[in-house]
C-alpha cells in the first residue's frame, strides 16, 4: 500500500477530527448561553485545541503511528462501551449545563478561580504531552499491541496510569475554566467512570502483557500516589 496515500488518510482524518471537536464544543456552549459572548468558552476552547494542534501536528511529523493509534477510538472490549457511553452524556451535559449557567447567570464563580482552573488545565496538559512522550503504546482502545512492553519510567514509576490521571485533571479543571460550579458536579462523575476504566483494563493487561503482573507489584497505586 503507497504510504503517501496513507499519509494523506491520516492527515484528513486528524483534519476531520479536530474541527469537528471545535464544532462540537461550540456548539454545546455557545447555543445553550445564548450568545457567542462567553468568554469562558473563547477561553477553553483556546487553551484545549491550540495545544491539541500542535501536538497533533509534532505527532503527525515524529510519530504518526501514535498519532494514529491516538485517533482510533473503536472499543473492543464490551464492557469498555458502556464507559463510552458514560463519558459522553457526562462530557454533553457538563457542557449544555455551563452554557446554560452563563445565560442564566446561576451562580458566577470568581474569575481568580477561572484563572487558577486555566493554570491548572495547562498543568494537566503538560502531563499528558509528557506521558504521550515516555509510552508510545498510548491507544484510545484497551488493547494489547504487538511487541507491547511494559512502560516503568517516567510518570510510570508514580502511577500505573498517568494518562488517565492526567484526563482527571483536565476534565475536573474544565467546568472551572467554564465558570460553571454545576458543571463541575456533573464532572465529578468523570473519575467514578476512569474507576470502572481502569480495573476493566488492568484486567485485561494482566492477562496478555508479559510483565504487567510484576509492574503492579512495584508501582503500587493506578492513579492518585498515596491514595489509590
Amino acid at each position: 500500500m503507497d504510504i503517501n496515500r496513507l499519509d494523506n488518510k491520516l492527515f484528513i482524518q486528524a483534519i476531520t477530527k479536530y474541527f469537528s471537536g471545535i464544532i462540537l464544543f461550540s456548539v454545546l456552549l455557545f447555543i445553550p448561553a445564548g450568545t457567542l459572548n462567553y468568554w469562558n468558552a473563547w477561553l477553553l476552547i483556546g487553551i484545549l485545541f491550540i495545544p491539541m494542534l500542535i501536538v497533533g501536528i509534532v505527532l503527525a511529523i515524529r510519530n504518526p503511528a501514535l498519532l494514529r493509534k491516538r485517533l482510533n477510538a473503536k472499543e473492543k472490549e464490551a464492557e469498555q462501551k458502556s464507559v463510552i457511553l458514560f463519558s459522553a452524556l457526562m462530557f454533553v451535559s457538563g457542557l449544555v449545563v455551563a452554557g446554560l449557567d452563563y445565560r442564566y447567570q446561576w451562580l458566577v464563580l470568581p474569575k481568580w478561580l477561572v484563572s487558577a482552573a486555566t493554570a491548572f488545565f495547562l498543568f494537566a496538559y503538560l502531563l499528558y504531552i509528557e506521558v504521550l512522550r515516555e509510552n508510545t503504546y498510548l491507544s484510545r482502545t484497551i488493547e494489547v499491541q504487538e511487541n507491547h512492553k511494559v512502560v516503568d519510567t517516567g510518570l510510570y514509576g508514580i502511577v500505573r496510569h498517568p494518562m488517565y490521571a492526567s484526563t482527571v485533571l483536565l476534565f475536573l479543571s474544565m467546568p472551572l475554566v467554564l465558570g460553571s460550579f454545576f458543571s463541575f458536579l456533573i464532572f465529578l462523575i468523570y473519575p467514578v467512570i476512569m474507576v470502572k476504566r481502569i480495573r476493566n483494563e488492568e484486567e485485561v493487561l494482566k492477562k496478555s502483557l508479559e510483565g504487567y503482573s510484576e509492574y503492579k507489584e512495584r508501582v503500587k497505586y493506578r492513579l492518585i500516589p498515596f491514595i489509590w
